[in-house]
């Protein structure tokens, strides 16, 4: 059964309308040609992704999205993406979004990256760009 999960550690957070970013994530998979197997979303703290991104990763930076792929069938999505919450909040100051909007762009950044969008080169990161403001004009709510 298909799954998408949202769970906090190290941060109190609520996503707002669940349903509707599941239906909307889910709608952008199978747009791409893919099919859900299970998605889990964990927000956090700065310091808790962090560690991760030392840890795992060998960065010692902080970041806002850190994605990790467990698919193991072509053509099913699988992973964990873990996500800042003072990352998207600073981010969304900084670029004068909505905090919603920049999670919103990052949620689907994650999910983008299990689907082989990449943003290692300047190409790649244009294209990761025009997905995300693609999917992100496809949302039913904000």
């Amino acid at each position: 059964m298909p799954a998408i999960h949202f769970f906090e550690e190290d941060i109190a957070y609520k996503l707002q309308q669940k349903i509707k970013v599941k239906q909307w994530i889910t709608a952008a998979i199978v747009e791409e040609g893919f099919k859900l197997q299970e998605l889990t979303y964990i927000f956090c703290s700065d310091e808790y992704l962090l560690k991760i991104n030392q840890e795992y990763l060998d960065h010692d930076t902080y970041t806002d999205i850190i994605t990790f792929d467990s698919s193991e069938k072509e053509g099913f999505i699988s992973g964990d993406i873990f996500i800042s919450i003072p990352r998207i909040k600073e981010n969304a100051e900084k670029f004068s979004v909505s905090e919603a909007d920049e999670l919103h762009r990052v949620i689907i950044h994650g999910a983008l990256h299990l689907l082989g969008y990449t943003d290692k080169t300047p190409t790649a990161k244009k294209k990761m760009s025009q997905k995300e403001d693609y999917y992100l004009t496809k949302r039913v709510f904000k």
